[in-house]
């Protein structure tokens, strides 16, 4: 009789013992039950971040226990730098904000660091919804007709800050090979930027994704009103055959290394993170969500319908580019900064 009373005591202990281990992820895949996630854009309304934002929000909810409500507010300002910060600085870290931020930011937040209050390297990033390289593209009423009128004549080149790759792009093309670009800022967002054009008041812009603009102005593209004379990324993208990287505009070592380094970001696509503090049980539920809408059909046909160009990477490899970034040599970021700066010519 002791013996089966002190099996039932074990029993009893380890049953309890096993409830206690469970409990934490019970109360994680309790915890979104009726709550809210907002996905704060670092981008305004219209464009590839905010459509694939807003297609992520329709379907992401199914995959995360509780199946909360997820919504998009767009947070334009500052080159990226103002919805990063309120991502990291004034939300909860509570895994109900989501950002999703200028893959720029890295980059800016090593070379130039103006507005930066936060440290990529600690963010915890879910994935990202990857895009075509960027671009360097001129309107075609402006008279333009291939990169080599920025070396010939001075081109206004409309930008929105100086975390953004509308900016950090062209001017160090400016600083690296001699291209004569007048950057703009000012504008709020990249339609800004596009309207700008529209009405002759630039005659260009950088650091815009081919799939942006096709996205957003599939008319003109056919068009052929948007020229797009060279591309940034580490290799050519295949829409865009023809228009050179422009780490093959470099005329020596140094020049190619620098834009090899501003050239890396790209491969982070349109990146997703949770601040540094979300208790790492909610930020597993959210990788997982993350990952498993990345392979939902019908989100992938909507995207296809809406030309995103979704071209997952996750979350691993995220954090991989963006530690390797962090990780660059002393020396190259400290050359890229006395060569890229801070400012224009």
């Amino acid at each position: 009789m002791r013996r089966d009373g002190a099996y039932n005591r074990a029993f009893l202990c380890g049953s309890m013992f096993a409830a206690f281990l469970a409990a934490p992820a019970a109360m994680a895949d309790d915890f979104y039950r009726d709550k809210t996630i907002s996905i704060i854009v670092s981008t305004g309304s219209g464009g590839s971040y905010d459509g694939a934002a807003r297609s992520l929000a329709r379907y992401m909810p199914q995959y995360i226990p509780g199946a909360p409500v997820i919504v998009v507010k767009n947070m334009p300002g500052g080159g990226h730098t103002l919805a990063t910060n309120f991502v990291v600085n004034n939300s909860p870290p509570d895994g109900l904000t989501i950002g999703n931020i200028g893959n720029s930011i890295p980059m800016h937040q090593m070379v130039d660091g103006r507005g930066v209050r936060f440290d990529v390297a600690k963010f915890q990033w879910l994935g990202s919804i990857g895009l075509s390289n960027l671009t360097i593209a001129f309107w075609r009423d402006s008279g333009l007709t291939s990169i080599d009128d920025a070396f010939k004549r001075e081109i206004v080149m409309g930008a929105t800050g100086a975390g953004s790759g509308t900016f950090l792009y062209p001017n160090a093309m400016n600083k690296l090979l001699g291209t004569k670009f007048k950057i703009v800022t000012g504008y709020r967002t990249g339609a800004e930027v596009d309207l700008a054009l529209q009405r002759g008041e630039v005659q260009g812009r950088g650091g815009v994704s081919y799939s942006n603009v096709v996205q957003l102005h599939p008319d003109l593209v056919r068009a052929g009103k948007f020229l797009f004379v060279a591309q940034i990324g580490l290799e050519r993208d295949r829409a865009m055959p023809d228009a050179p990287l422009i780490t093959e505009l470099a005329r020596d070592d140094e020049a190619r290394q620098v834009l090899r380094f501003i050239s890396t970001p790209v491969k982070l696509g349109r990146p997703y993170f949770v601040a540094p503090g979300v208790p790492a049980d909610r930020v597993s539920i959210l990788r997982k969500a993350f990952e498993a809408t990345m392979e939902n059909k019908a989100f992938l046909a909507e995207g296809d319908k809406q030309a995103l160009d979704i071209q997952p990477v996750g979350w691993s490899e995220v954090e991989k580019v963006v530690l390797e970034m962090v990780g660059t040599p002393p020396s190259v970021v400290a050359k890229t900064r006395e060569l890229v700066g801070s400012g224009t010519e």
